[in-house]
């Protein structure tokens, strides 16, 4: 997400910053649903804040529809959260 849009299944989607914090964010769709990218905070104390301090790229992704955090991706590698599909 360092640049101004990323492309999913074919699909170009903007890549934006979030008001106060101005994290890069996107949405966009994957297998029929539709996902937003959110850049991870570093100032947050759990694991994955950590990991962004330490200069790692952190980025978590959300099922729109659910509400729920479903995967995270740090220096590009992608592990997904329980059974989200």
């Amino acid at each position: 997400m360092a640049g101004v849009q990323v492309v999913v299944e074919g699909r170009a989607s903007r890549v934006t910053r979030t008001g106060s914090q101005r994290l890069r964010t996107t949405r966009f769709l994957m297998g029929g649903k539709e996902y937003q990218a959110i850049e991870q905070n570093p100032e947050k104390s759990s694991q994955w804040g950590k990991l962004a301090r330490d200069g790692h790229r952190v980025v978590q992704f959300r099922d729109l529809l659910t509400q729920r955090y479903v995967a995270v991706a740090v220096d590009g590698k992608v592990s997904r959260f329980g059974t989200a599909g």
